[in-house]
């Protein structure tokens, strides 16, 4: 009760505390100094067994509770010697303490009573100091102040909330000013601060009108004076003295805020908490190594505990700074983690997912990773509608409900809560701030045990953090990684369920969606099975593709599959069909909005996109980006033109930039043509009334926003519709939109047209009798890279079954060169199932060159070898 009476004494007592405490450790650690020293609890005593960080940190607490004995600093350690005698409470620095206190006693008059800090009181102290060569007055202040929360708290208010030039001034757009503009600016803000001399900082601090303020404030506002910390950083920070004093504060800081948050509920109690993080995150030198071992990893821990709603006031927030300002912040939390990854051996039983300082600084990366999209360059309309009509449920669900085994996420995959606090997807952002590729963290990635985390992704236990929770840190390599291990679950879930359903009806079902296709009617073959199976039972679709071409014989271990989908791509892309058009300039393919296909046929398409990502497979397809990103869920635009029409697009920039007048020069109407199949212009109104309407340049923004919306949108509806509704019929329960981007998702469904034929080399291993070092391999390296462009991509297309690199490129991909006997006519051969190359031995590099290049040039079919 007395110390909630008075809070100055407790916290008082705290403090001294923690000086002796620290006393205690320096003696631990450094001695005192004197060679002859009798202290056993003091390093400098002969015999005294030296003992790491953590160890003296513990032994010290050990010693001030028995109130052991403290050595004075000998004068040979000058350097601690001040740090002692600053804070010590012990009578035996009594003594020593005393000149001190009557040289700088009239200083100290001014500023013991200093609870927080502003601008002009930061500036004051750092004069008197300056004058009298000595900054511990300023050092005890700073140590004070910024060690609580409270203190820091309450300074740097300002007296007014920000107007919009201000919040622009913090985008850093003026940082090429020239010192006069920099100091006419300070002398102003210093000059407001003067004129309210009883700021709302000492009011709030005195519980006066602290929720009155808080109410006034936008939401993405605070009440410290940004502007004002930066300054005073700027000037502090180049002591290296008070900079110390800075980080020693942060130490005792973050453990008390730390609780406050979890315990004390206090964010909600006063939103001005806030203010501390913030004022915290504008130290320039958080990153520096300083502050990676105790202080950072402290303060995100503490950070990470802050309430949704303070995460997102947060964002909010630090989106109006620029991406020289976010870039900074990435990089603190991204060297923190990379630090503790690179200084800890992580393995299996010691698993990364377990450092708390590692998931703490993920967590407040999230904060700034929703800031840079916030941001950034937004399209918050134009997303697509939901399918009118659901995906039909699983027949099997009533019985896997009697089985206990009810289907987990059936809703779809979950959504960030930070992103619904926001009312904010990362599909909405065009271009962030800075790229998304910044956030991820390479060496986290290699160390991340993804069968471990993707079970605590899944499991969602408290206790357990996940890095899928916050995929932007992640490659696509782990993501991919993580999505085969949830495809590959509900594999094995839907054979159990099979399985388990045959019993109690007891009649034989197939564990597998198996595909009997004859190769000459393969389009007509697999639409009628996908269909059946789609309108049955939907579930069936998440069972492990066993693709089977009649009449041929060849067990499908991945190799047949890859060629079905091959062969069904190169089918229902042939323009002939008319179901896609192709564009020779782009090399891309669009929806044909007068094909005569039914919707089926698009259905099957949307369906073969899924099962290739499902099963692991890559497909050449070649769709401008806007189709995926309307698979995610967003309406194309004008701006999506540039990639998918590029002619109609800079047609269409040049009528929005035209200076003369629109309606007089170019006679354009609301009404617009298209061609048919057969060559046929077909008219369409974008307006009622369209051809009577004229475009002016009042209203040639929504004939362009219109036009764009009907070739993109409008006009291949029904296509669209049915092509993602086979899309989604496979990928609704898949992670698969929480994890990935529109372009990742290209890059899943199409692999990488970069191929490294050296990263290949590196990565293959060697079989029957081969290695490295072979006469044969040798040669063989040096005629493959000798080939051209199109000879290589028909090598990969004859050993692994696609002409693509998988994610993450060819080093990924795990080939095999197997001896296949000694010399002979034969050609190599392979098994693409596994990426196995079967090469005989071949007498000379010219014979290996021509039965290479007849093997790869011949390779369609699959037969006996």
């Amino acid at each position: 009760e007395p110390e909630i009476e008075n809070p100055e004494a407790s916290r008082m007592k705290r403090a001294a505390a923690k000086h002796l405490i620290e006393r205690y450790y320096h003696q631990l650690t450094e001695g005192c100094g004197n060679e002859s020293c009798s202290n056993s609890w003091c390093a400098s005593s002969l015999g005294f067994n030296r003992m790491d960080n953590n160890a003296a940190a513990v032994k010290a607490l050990e010693l001030y509770k028995v109130n052991a004995k403290l050595c004075d600093p000998h004068p040979s350690k000058k350097g601690t010697a001040s740090a002692y005698l600053e804070g010590s409470t012990h009578s035996n620095s009594a003594c020593s303490n005393r000149k001190l206190k009557q040289d700088f006693h009239s200083v100290r008059d001014n500023f013991k009573d200093i609870n927080y800090l502003t601008e002009d009181k930061v500036y004051e102290i750092l004069d008197i100091c300056g004058e009298k060569k000595d900054y511990s007055p300023l050092i005890r202040v700073i140590g004070r102040v910024f060690s609580s929360a409270e203190g820091l708290v309450q300074s740097f208010r300002r007296s007014k909330p920000h107007t919009k030039e201000e919040l622009k001034s913090l985008q850093g757009k003026d940082e090429d000013k020239d010192e006069d503009e920099k100091e006419a600016a300070a002398t102003s803000s210093s000059a407001m601060e003067e004129d309210s001399p009883s700021s709302s900082s000492s009011r709030l601090g005195e519980g006066s009108s602290g929720e009155n303020d808080v109410q006034k404030l936008a939401p993405d506002e605070v009440s410290v004076d940004i502007e004002a910390v930066r300054r005073v950083y700027d000037r502090l920070l180049s002591n290296e003295k008070i900079e110390a004093a800075v980080l020693n504060a942060l130490v005792y800081l973050s453990p008390n805020v730390e609780c406050d948050l979890t315990y004390h509920n206090v964010y909600s109690r006063d939103p001005n908490y806030l203010n501390l993080f913030v004022i915290v995150m504008e130290n320039s030198n958080l990153h520096s190594p300083e502050y990676l071992e105790i202080a950072l990893p402290q303060f995100c821990k503490a950070m990470s505990k802050l309430p949704l709603a303070a995460q997102a006031k947060l964002a909010r927030l630090w989106s109006h700074y620029s991406a020289k300002q976010i870039r900074r912040m990435v990089e603190t939390f991204q060297q923190l983690i990379t630090y503790k990854v690179i200084s800890n051996e992580f393995n299996s039983r010691n698993l990364v997912n377990d450092d708390d300082a590692v998931v703490a600084a993920t967590k407040c990366l999230k904060i700034v990773y929703y800031a840079n999209v916030l941001g950034g360059d937004l399209d918050m309309e134009h997303n697509e509608e939901e399918d009118d009509e659901p995906i039909p449920e699983s027949s099997e669900l009533t019985l896997q409900e009697l089985l206990g085994e009810e289907r987990r996420n059936k809703k779809g995959p979950r959504v960030d809560p930070l992103e619904t606090e926001l009312g904010i997807r990362t599909n909405d952002c065009r271009r962030p701030l800075i790229p998304f590729e910044e956030f991820v963290n390479e060496p986290l990635n290699e160390v991340l045990e993804m069968d471990k985390d993707y079970t605590f992704f899944k499991v969602e236990t408290e206790n357990k953090f996940s890095f899928m929770t916050c995929p932007f840190i992640l490659n696509a390599v782990t993501k991919n990684l993580g999505l085969y291990y949830d495809n590959r679950i509900r594999m094995y879930s839907e054979r159990r369920i099979t399985v388990l359903y045959s019993l109690v009806q007891g009649q034989q079902l197939n564990p597998y969606l198996r595909l009997k296709v004859r190769r000459d009617h393969i389009i007509d073959d697999a639409l009628v099975r996908l269909e059946m199976t789609a309108m049955e039972n939907p579930a069936d679709l998440k069972k492990q593709l066993y693709v089977e071409f009649e009449g041929e014989q060849g067990v499908d271990e991945g190799g047949v599959s890859k060629e079905f989908f091959q062969l069904v791509v190169e089918e229902i892309f042939n323009p002939d069909i008319g179901m896609f058009t192709y564009d020779e300039r782009t090399k891309l393919f669009w929806f044909n909005p007068s094909s005569f296909e039914n919707e089926g046929q698009y259905t099957l398409i949307g369906i073969v996109l899924g099962l290739a990502i499902y099963n692991n497979c890559i497909l050449d397809v070649h769709f401008p980006m806007v189709v995926y990103r309307k698979l995610m869920g967003k309406k194309g635009t004008f701006r999506d033109l540039a990639d998918a029409n590029p002619v109609l697009y800079q047609s269409l920039k040049e009528l929005l930039e035209y200076e003369g007048s629109v309606e007089e020069d170019m006679m354009i109407t609301f009404q617009i043509s298209q061609t048919d199949l057969f060559g046929n212009p077909l008219m369409y109104d974008l307006r009622e009334n369209g051809d009577k309407i004229p475009v002016t340049n009042e209203n040639r923004k929504e004939f362009v926003s219109q036009y764009a919306d009907y070739m993109l949108n409008k006009s291949v509806e029904k296509q669209f519709k049915a092509f993602r509704r086979g899309f989604h019929m496979v990928t609704n329960e898949s992670p698969l939109k929480y994890l990935f981007r529109p372009e990742e998702i290209e890059l899943l469904i199409c692999g990488s047209r970069k191929l490294d034929f050296l990263a290949l080399e590196e990565t293959t291993e060697y079989d029957g009798g081969y290695n490295r070092d072979s006469r044969i391999i040798k040669e063989f390296w040096e005629t493959l890279h000798s080939f051209g462009e199109e000879q290589k991509r028909l090598f990969l297309q004859f050993t692994t079954g696609t002409d693509r690199a998988p994610v993450g490129g060819l080093g990924k991909l795990k080939m095999i060169i197997a001896k296949n006997g000694p010399d002979t006519d034969r050609l190599p051969t392979s098994h693409t199932c596994f990426n196995v190359l079967l090469l005989p031995e071949y007498s000379s590099k010219e014979k290996l060159r021509e039965r290479l290049l007849k093997a790869i040039t011949y390779a369609k079919g699959f037969g006996m070898l």
